[in-house]
This record gives C-alpha cells, sequence and structure tokens, in this order.
C-alpha cells in the first residue's frame, strides 16, 4: 500500500479508542469581532469610533464592498463563520480556544490609542454560534473602552457560559487559568499573557484591587521562572497545559531570539505543552520543540481589514484554524494541521487551491529555520512536520 501525506492523520489515531487517542484542541487567533462586523450583526451598536481618518464603524463595512461587493445585513450569527463552521464539525476537536481581541461593551470611555474595538453585548451569540470554549483575553484591545468595557466583557461571556483566561478583576483573577473539562480525555488548562510587544500598555496590568490584563514586561528567565511557580499551583497529574501569548507586532514573520528562548523555556522548564502564540495579522513559522507544538503566530482568524490597503504581501485574509492532536496522556503531540480560509464579504469561505499553495510555500518557508516543515496535508488541510 501507498502511504500518502492526506492518510497520515487518520492513521495516527487508526486502531486507538476514543479515550486513547487524546484530546485535540482547536486554537484561532485574532477574534476581531467588533467595528465592522458588530455592525452587520442583528444588534449592532454605536457606529461611532474615534480614529484619526474614520469616524463611523460603517465605513469599515463599505471599503469591504467596494472591493468585494455587497455584504448583507442583518446577518445571523452563523454568518461570519462561514465554511469554518463545517469544517470544524467534520473535525469534531474537543475544545475550541481564540484570542478575542475585543471588548464585548455598550458602555465605557474609549481609549485615547487610535482605535477602539468593541462588539455589543447583545451580539454575544455569535461567539456561541462558533462553539468557542474559551477566549483569551490579554491583548491590547481588552481596554480600548476602559475598565467598565473589560467587566462588561467578563459579564458577558460569564452569562454565556464561554470560559476566559488572561484579565480579571483583579492580578489573581487575571493570572488565574481558564479550566477547560474534555470528555473523558483530562482536563486542559489555559494560561494567557500580554506584552508590551503587541502593545499592551503597561497600565492595563491588572492590580490586587484594579481591573487589568495578565500583564508580562518582557520575555525574561525571571517571568518564566515565576510562570513556572505559578502553573504548579493549578496542575494536576495528566492536566494539558497551553500558555496562549499575545506578543510582537502586526506585520513580519520575526521571531526574535528572546522570544524563543522563553518558548523554549514554557515547555522545558514550566511543562506547557502547546504554546498559543498571536497579535500577528498573518501567520508566523511554527516549531515543535521536545514533541510539542510553538505559534508563534497564528494570525487573525476574523477582522474587517478588507478592503484597506498597503499590506496586501502578508495576506491578512487567510485564515487558519490550527488543529492540535495529542497522545492520551497529553506527553506528546500526535498530530498538527492547518485548516485555512479566506475572508471575503466578512466571511470565512474555504481557501481556494492556489492561495492553500502560497501558505504552504510561506509557512514552510519561515518554519524551515525552526527544522519544522510545512506540507500539503489533503482535503484542503496542511501538516506540520517537526
Amino acid at each position: 500500500m501507498t502511504l500518502r501525506r492526506r492518510d497520515l492523520p487518520a492513521l495516527l489515531t487508526a486502531g486507538l479508542s476514543p479515550e486513547e487517542r487524546g484530546p485535540t484542541l482547536c486554537l484561532t487567533g485574532d477574534v476581531m469581532s467588533g467595528r465592522g462586523i458588530d455592525q452587520i450583526l442583528p444588534r449592532p451598536g454605536d457606529p461611532r469610533i474615534f480614529e484619526p481618518y474614520v469616524r463611523s464603524a460603517l465605513d469599515y463595512l463599505h471599503f469591504a464592498e467596494r472591493k468585494n461587493g455587497p455584504i448583507p445585513r442583518p446577518v445571523d450569527f452563523a454568518y461570519v463563520w462561514g465554511d469554518a463552521r463545517e469544517r470544524l464539525a467534520e473535525e469534531a476537536p474537543d475544545l475550541r480556544i481564540v484570542n478575542l481581541e475585543t471588548a464585548i461593551t455598550a458602555d465605557g470611555v474609549p481609549a485615547p490609542k487610535g482605535i477602539n474595538y468593541r462588539m455589543h453585548p447583545a451580539n454575544i451569540d455569535l461567539l456561541t454560534a462558533f462553539s468557542i470554549d474559551c477566549c483569551t483575553l490579554a491583548n491590547n484591545h481588552l481596554l480600548d473602552w476602559g475598565e467598565r468595557g473589560l467587566i462588561d466583557t467578563l459579564e458577558a461571556l460569564d452569562r454565556a457560559g464561554i470560559r476566559h483566561a488572561g484579565a480579571g478583576r483583579n492580578a489573581e483573577e487575571a493570572a488565574a487559568p481558564a479550566v477547560l473539562e474534555t470528555a473523558g480525555r483530562g482536563r486542559v488548562l489555559v494560561f494567557a499573557f500580554g506584552f508590551p510587544s503587541s502593545g499592551v500598555p503597561p497600565e492595563w496590568a491588572a492590580g490586587p484591587d484594579r481591573p487589568g490584563v495578565n500583564f508580562l514586561d518582557a520575555p525574561s528567565p525571571a517571568n518564566l521562572a515565576r510562570i513556572a511557580t505559578h502553573a504548579q499551583r493549578f496542575r494536576r497529574p495528566g492536566d494539558l497545559l497551553v500558555a496562549s501569548l499575545h506578543w510582537g507586532g502586526n506585520w513580519g514573520y520575526e521571531v526574535t531570539p528572546q522570544e524563543r528562548n522563553f518558548a523554549h523555556g514554557l515547555v522545558a522548564r514550566a511543562g506547557f505543552h502547546l504554546i498559543h502564540g498571536h497579535s500577528s495579522h498573518h501567520a508566523k513559522g511554527i516549531e515543535i520543540f521536545e514533541g510539542r507544538p510553538i505559534l508563534y503566530g497564528c494570525g487573525d482568524f476574523l477582522n474587517d481589514y478588507e478592503g484597506i490597503e498597503g499590506y496586501e504581501a502578508f495576506r491578512d485574509d487567510l485564515a487558519i484554524a490550527w488543529l492540535a492532536r495529542f497522545s492520551a496522556d497529553g506527553s506528546r503531540l500526535r498530530s498538527l494541521r492547518l485548516l485555512p480560509f479566506r475572508i471575503r464579504n466578512f466571511r470565512l469561505g474555504r481557501a481556494p487551491a492556489e492561495d492553500i499553495a502560497w501558505l504552504r510555500r510561506t509557512l514552510d518557508r519561515e518554519s524551515r529555520r525552526f527544522g519544522t516543515r510545512v506540507v500539503t496535508g489533503g482535503n484542503g488541510a496542511l501538516l506540520v512536520e517537526g
């Protein structure tokens, strides 16, 4: 029998019971459901924004329509997820984890930072329509509408039954992990951290009695040591640990030596099983270190950038759902697959073959320096080999 790459994911789990297969996590980068996206949903918020050149969130809708044609509104909550809903239903991951880079509020005072994202709380079903289990919040947009906006976000997620990590009413809550249960496959603990390199202001750091994000000033050995100690307070035998990091700039493929050493330390010293990096609007290189995946930048999964010019070479219209399947005890990665989508009309559609080929070449180029390859995986997916 000839072994084909497209057969590999199935062969990795062939003959294993569901319990033996271990958990499969679906991760995405930034979900930016505010501004233009919010305006097409059933209950849009106030469209006024306070950017240097744009004063209405509706302008982002008009930019997108000028490029790719009319966008219906209002749409139902499933619309923006498009083909990704069906594709993920086929894969049936145990958990779905996203970086929510939007405040969920109709209140608050806009922070004087130029760009402020918010989605109306009445549109929270947008997140439940995609069966999101956990939102990481330690990013540079959560406090776009101040502490009131942060508290509203926490309350909206709690009402919807969506776990969250990386922000809280005080430092203890912000640093605590989201504890996610899987059906017969143990617990997954998600810790989230925000760095100034991604634009998180130091003054957004949560304090003993101050709401904020779980802020780290640098990917330093001292912070690594603190994380390792902190994680031990929560973990139990058999837990799978995810470190979600909002770090680095919006554009470019650079991974600094400090970032790479920090990611390695999270695996080797702190015992994390997966590093979930985000902030860049496009995907970055991938590394498999000691059998565990490091996603240096997952890219945007949902945004309203359609029609904005200037960074087309990075293809921020291409979105990825990252599927990491682990062994039953969580000790090693069985497979890492990438499901590519393309954003058109504020909706995720299956990426065309030529876009998948471009993504494969780009990620393979950026991952080779880490000893990792990205190859065609069959059924429109890409497969990481390391």
